[in-house]
């Protein structure tokens, strides 16, 4: 087991504090929506907020108003759909949109498609869609496969594999980008950045953060580039409510 006495001690009011939610913040289940992060978690998240002087976001692959609903009252900078939309400091809005016409259509064409694999279903975030296979396992090279025919035909979307999901999203963001483009806005510009996160997903975000001479902090079993390691969410909970005591 991992010891979270192994991370390095960080400070308040040097460090910039980013955290996935599925599988970092709370606990992946069988259906999206029955993800939820601990009340006391979200007030961990809360006080950590305030003392850090607002430089934390969740980074995450669900839209900003699912992030929003799942930590409230937390309402601050957040980044959703793997980059491809952002709110900042100031509270402004950043989205990275496919044409309207195009979404419905690719919307249509994967739902169709998807009907061939028992218990497997889109989830259309509107600039990015999620095929989920976490019910029928069995169906993941033939998903893989097919999500990789899907981008040739349609090149304004690139593939992003993910647990027992495989996402396709606009082409040129990732979580990387979104923490290089919070590090240079206040209040994070200037700090040294911590990410947390357990997924292929949070591969961009690390390698960022490495080069930043961050820390990064992988979640879970697996392979990865993260340069520090905690065991599971509940480790991540213990060293989160000891981070916002200080």
């Amino acid at each position: 087991m991992t010891h979270i006495d192994s991370i390095p001690p960080t400070s308040l009011a040097t460090t910039s504090y980013f955290f996935d939610l599925d599988g970092t913040l709370a606990n992946i289940e069988k259906l999206p929506k029955q993800v939820a992060i601990p009340k006391n978690i979200i007030q961990a998240l809360c006080q950590l907020s305030d003392v850090a002087n607002g430089a934390m976001a969740l980074i995450s692959g669900r839209p900003i108003a699912e992030l929003d609903t799942l930590s409230a009252p937390l309402h601050g900078p957040v980044s959703g759909i793997h980059g491809a939309e952002r709110r900042d400091a100031n509270n402004v809005l950043h989205r990275k949109i496919l044409p309207k016409s195009l979404s419905a259509l690719i919307s249509k064409e994967l739902n169709q498609t998807i009907t061939a694999f028992s218990d497997c279903y889109v989830e259309d975030k509107g600039m990015a869609f999620a095929l989920h296979y976490r019910q029928d396992k069995r169906s993941k090279a033939h998903i893989l496969a097919f999500a990789q025919h899907f981008i040739k035909r349609y090149p304004q979307l690139v593939l992003q594999p993910g647990k027992c999901i495989v996402e396709l999203k606009p082409a040129g963001v990732d979580k990387g980008t979104a923490i290089r483009t919070f590090m240079h806005e206040a209040p994070f510009a200037g700090r040294t950045p911590l990410f947390i996160g357990d997924d292929l997903t949070d591969e961009a975000g690390f390698q960022q953060v490495n080069a930043l001479q961050g820390i990064s902090i992988k979640v879970g079993p697996g392979s990865t580039i993260a340069r520090y390691h905690l065991e599971d969410v509940s480790q991540v909970h213990q060293w989160l409510k000891e981070l916002a005591k200080q």
